[in-house]
């Protein structure tokens, strides 16, 4: 084989909807949530799917979001390595935030839930 033959880069893009894709079907999704978090819950209809898609001000968008029990979960399928994963998630983590308390008085006295 000759080694000066250059490889094609890899479609990461197509790698992440591979993985979203495995994953729209709620009852597969509860699944993965329950490998990972030890939990047992059966009721796919529990999930609140808010997965980010394009968000307006930054073209963000990320592989799963969802909340469950009032815990918010979010999934990014990594297929290399990124020192900048802490910082995305950040990103993901506050527009989700962001959206979920838009309608709450975020300056009023009372914690909002």
């Amino acid at each position: 084989m000759n080694q000066t033959t250059q490889m094609q880069p890899v479609n990461r893009l197509y790698k992440s909807r591979i993985f979203a894709m495995l994953y729209s079907d709620r009852k597969d999704l509860l699944d993965l949530y329950n490998a990972v978090s030890g939990k047992h819950y059966e009721d796919p209809e529990l999930l609140e799917i808010n997965t980010l898609e394009n968000a307006i001000y930054m073209s963000m968008h990320n592989d799963l979001s969802f909340l469950i029990d009032s815990r918010l979960s979010l999934y990014e399928h990594q297929s290399t390595y990124s020192p900048n994963l802490p910082l995305r998630y950040l990103f993901y983590i506050s527009d989700l935030y962001s959206g979920m308390t838009k309608d709450e008085n975020l300056y009023g006295t009372k914690r909002i839930q």
